[in-house]
Protein backbone atom coordinates (compact mmCIF):
# COMPACT_ATOMS: atom_id res chain seq x y z
CA UNK A 1 0.00 0.00 0.00
CA UNK A 2 1.30 3.21 -1.12
CA UNK A 3 1.69 6.05 1.49
CA UNK A 4 1.68 9.18 -0.99
CA UNK A 5 -1.21 11.53 -1.41
CA UNK A 6 -2.50 13.07 -4.12
CA UNK A 7 -3.47 17.04 -4.60
CA UNK A 8 -6.79 17.03 -7.31
CA UNK A 9 -8.12 20.27 -8.56
CA UNK A 10 -11.49 21.07 -7.21
CA UNK A 11 -12.78 22.68 -11.14
CA UNK A 12 -11.37 23.18 -14.66
CA UNK A 13 -9.01 25.29 -15.61
CA UNK A 14 -5.41 26.42 -16.46
CA UNK A 15 -2.91 25.44 -13.67
CA UNK A 16 -0.27 27.97 -12.42
CA UNK A 17 2.60 27.32 -10.42
CA UNK A 18 3.84 31.02 -10.06
CA UNK A 19 1.46 33.73 -8.53
CA UNK A 20 2.68 35.97 -11.51
CA UNK A 21 5.13 35.12 -14.56
CA UNK A 22 8.42 36.37 -13.20
CA UNK A 23 7.83 35.51 -9.60
CA UNK A 24 9.63 31.91 -7.99
CA UNK A 25 6.95 29.05 -8.36
CA UNK A 26 4.86 28.56 -5.09
CA UNK A 27 6.88 25.26 -4.34
CA UNK A 28 9.72 22.97 -6.03
CA UNK A 29 9.53 19.08 -6.01
CA UNK A 30 11.00 18.22 -2.56
CA UNK A 31 9.83 21.23 -0.78
CA UNK A 32 8.36 20.21 2.46
CA UNK A 33 4.60 21.30 3.10
CA UNK A 34 1.81 22.13 5.57
CA UNK A 35 -1.53 21.97 5.71
CA UNK A 36 -2.91 24.91 3.87
CA UNK A 37 0.28 25.84 2.01
CA UNK A 38 -0.66 27.05 -1.35
CA UNK A 39 1.34 24.99 -4.16
CA UNK A 40 -0.33 26.62 -7.21
CA UNK A 41 -3.52 28.68 -8.82
CA UNK A 42 -6.35 27.55 -10.84
CA UNK A 43 -7.76 30.33 -13.22
CA UNK A 44 -11.54 30.30 -14.68
CA UNK A 45 -12.29 32.93 -16.54
CA UNK A 46 -10.20 35.52 -14.90
CA UNK A 47 -11.03 34.49 -11.58
CA UNK A 48 -7.92 32.59 -9.85
CA UNK A 49 -8.78 30.11 -6.85
CA UNK A 50 -5.47 29.09 -4.58
CA UNK A 51 -4.88 25.27 -4.66
CA UNK A 52 -3.92 24.38 -0.98
CA UNK A 53 -2.80 20.65 0.45
CA UNK A 54 -5.02 19.53 3.05
CA UNK A 55 -2.37 17.29 4.48
CA UNK A 56 1.47 17.74 5.72
CA UNK A 57 4.28 16.09 3.58
CA UNK A 58 6.45 16.53 0.53
CA UNK A 59 6.37 17.61 -2.83
CA UNK A 60 6.82 14.15 -4.46
CA UNK A 61 5.89 15.21 -8.30
CA UNK A 62 3.60 17.24 -10.15
CA UNK A 63 1.29 15.71 -12.25
CA UNK A 64 0.65 18.80 -14.68
CA UNK A 65 2.94 21.09 -16.08
CA UNK A 66 2.92 25.32 -15.35
CA UNK A 67 -0.21 26.35 -17.73
CA UNK A 68 -1.24 23.40 -18.33
CA UNK A 69 -4.85 22.99 -18.99
CA UNK A 70 -6.64 20.76 -16.51
CA UNK A 71 -10.17 19.11 -15.93
CA UNK A 72 -11.70 18.69 -11.90
CA UNK A 73 -10.90 15.88 -10.31
CA UNK A 74 -7.36 15.35 -12.05
CA UNK A 75 -4.46 14.84 -9.71
CA UNK A 76 -2.35 18.05 -9.60
CA UNK A 77 0.52 16.33 -7.08
CA UNK A 78 1.49 13.72 -5.03
CA UNK A 79 3.11 14.15 -1.95
CA UNK A 80 4.78 11.81 0.31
Amino acid sequence: MSQDKQVVSPLPGIFYRKPDPDAEPYVKEGDPVKAGDVIGLVEVMKNYQEIQVEEDGTIASFAVGNEEVIEAGQVIVVLK
